[in-house]
């Protein structure tokens, strides 16, 4: 299963963490997997490449994080679209991600 954790600061999204494996299909063949890490790259680059916002983002040991260092209301938005993306994701295809927000 899939493990995505959303951080948020007075209700604002802030940061992610997305670990795990779908196993909806054989590797090379999982949609759900391939969906969650193209959509979650595609975040993080946004919000580091092309908004330019203060972020700590690290990708190792099948574990992607991001935080926004300082307020960044585009990136939050970003971040928040994610959470979105990922629930439409994980109603679609039930029991391969689980979803959780903390506030920090």
């Amino acid at each position: 299963m899939i493990k995505a954790v959303f951080y948020k600061k007075n209700g604002v999204f802030t940061g992610f963490g997305i670990s795990g494996h779908a196993d909806y299909a054989d590797e090379g063949q999982d949609v759900v997997c391939a969906s969650v890490s193209s959509a979650a790259m595609f975040a993080a680059n946004t919000v580091t490449d092309f908004l330019k916002a203060d972020a700590d983002v690290s990708a190792e040991n099948n574990l992607l994080e991001l935080m926004l260092k300082n307020h960044c209301e585009s990136a939050e938005k970003l971040i928040e679209s994610l959470h979105t993306h990922l629930g439409f994701i994980s109603q679609d295809y039930k029991g391969t991600i689980r979803i959780s927000v903390l506030e920090v």
